[in-house]
């Protein structure tokens, strides 16, 4: 267990790395961590030499910990400054600043994989996840207060969230679009990427710079799908629907993940497509998000092995990050069993078990447990600068 008063262990640097394996892949390790420490000590480039971390992704509750769970953010919180700014502003200025100095730590990453890589998130308010004019002002205004082309600015897929997703793109923005649990969802942003690029170059603008990612939330499905089966096990007593009912546990997640790339894969793959990518446009890609196990009973990097393919980012907790150096075993896994992804599916909704039921509540639930970590970290900011 990794706490937060820790950095995670560095990498030796040996060519046979699970972790730089993945580049081979064409896969890119993201970290979904950040913290004061990591960008001073010199750690965060350690990992992109030692491990070929490729970019950064942080959230409301990554931050909280960050704060709550250390001493490292004082120089901003005792300043005279503190005592002017609301608890909402006093966390940007720290939130600002520690994405500044990681988008400057992966400058050369971003150079070098020609803007492929090398970014660091910032999420949008998650009391904005409903509002669409709330989030494309925000997005826009930590956009410019970054101000580093290698900064993703964070929204989640909402109904409210396509449009300014939409938006945002549109403007040249970088985003990351997060809290995505259902396919659906996902041809939705990835239409609105398209839409918005086509936009774009139609009025001659630029599309070569802006980069977008899908994160696509994985163990968190299994969590709640496996709840359901073992509450639907406990009263089944036909051997038939307790044998399907045991087939798809634990693997709900992965099947509904494949199935997402394939479908990636046909959005990437068309005429529509490449007509952008004539211009210089490079694809929105998957990023898989919510790696880390927590069924221990499972492999504790089944969601980093199972999902590693060509043109995908692996967004990766420390703790799952230092058990993949470790242990990953690496192999072409997104596009195996295609064929038995869409049956685990099928059979999901033999099992009287709705995906549909499944991931909106996911994303209600994605939603709130953000929107509590900001409410507890703002309060706690305020707290410790007697604001």
């Amino acid at each position: 267990m990794t706490t937060t008063s820790a950095i995670p262990n560095l990498g030796t640097g040996q060519s046979a790395n699970p972790l730089k394996g993945l580049l081979a892949y064409g896969q890119s390790p993201w970290m979904d961590y950040i913290r004061r420490d990591l960008l001073t000590s010199g750690e965060l480039k350690k990992y992109i030499d030692n491990d070929g971390l490729r970019g950064m992704t942080s959230n409301p509750a990554i931050f909280e910990k960050a704060i709550t769970g250390s001493n490292l953010y004082t120089d901003i919180l005792s300043s005279p400054d503190a005592k002017k700014l609301n608890a909402k502003g006093l966390f940007e200025k720290i939130a600002i600043r520690d994405v500044q100095d990681a988008c400057d730590i992966f400058k050369t990453v971003y150079a070098e994989s020609k803007r492929r890589d090398g970014y660091v998130s910032l999420e949008v308010s998650p009391y904005l996840a409903n509002d669409t004019k709330g989030t494309i002002e925000e997005a826009r205004r930590l956009w410019k207060a970054v101000d580093r082309p290698n900064v993703m600015i964070k929204v989640p897929a909402t109904p409210e969230g396509v449009p300014a997703i939409r938006q945002l793109l549109e403007d040249g923005l970088n985003i990351n679009i997060t809290l995505l649990f259902a396919q659906s969802a996902y041809e939705k942003v990835a239409e609105a990427f398209l839409a918005a690029l086509e936009a774009r170059a139609a009025k001659g603008q630029d599309v070569s710079h802006i980069a977008s990612v899908a994160s696509f939330f994985v163990s968190r499905i299994d969590s709640l799908v496996d709840s359901k089966v073992d509450e639907k096990l406990k009263t089944s007593a036909d051997a038939g629907q307790t044998a399907l009912l045991e087939s798809i546990h634990g693997k709900v997640a992965i099947a509904n993940a494949r199935l997402t790339y394939k479908k990636y894969q046909e959005l990437f793959g068309g005429a529509r497509w490449n007509a952008l990518a004539a211009k210089g446009a490079q694809t929105q890609r998957l990023l898989w998000a919510s790696t880390s196990t927590k069924n221990p009973k499972y492999r504790d990097v089944i969601y980093v092995e199972e999902l590693i393919g060509a043109d995908t980012v692996d967004t990766i907790p420390p703790a799952t990050f230092d058990a993949f150096r470790d242990h990953g075993k690496l192999r072409p896994s997104l596009t195996e069993n295609v064929e038995g992804a869409a049956k685990t599916m099928a059979d999901l909704a033999k099992a009287g078990i709705s995906m549909k039921e499944v991931t909106e509540k996911l994303l209600a639930d994605g939603v709130k447990l953000f929107a509590d970590a900001f409410t507890t970290l703002l309060a706690a900011t305020g707290k410790s600068a007697g604001v």
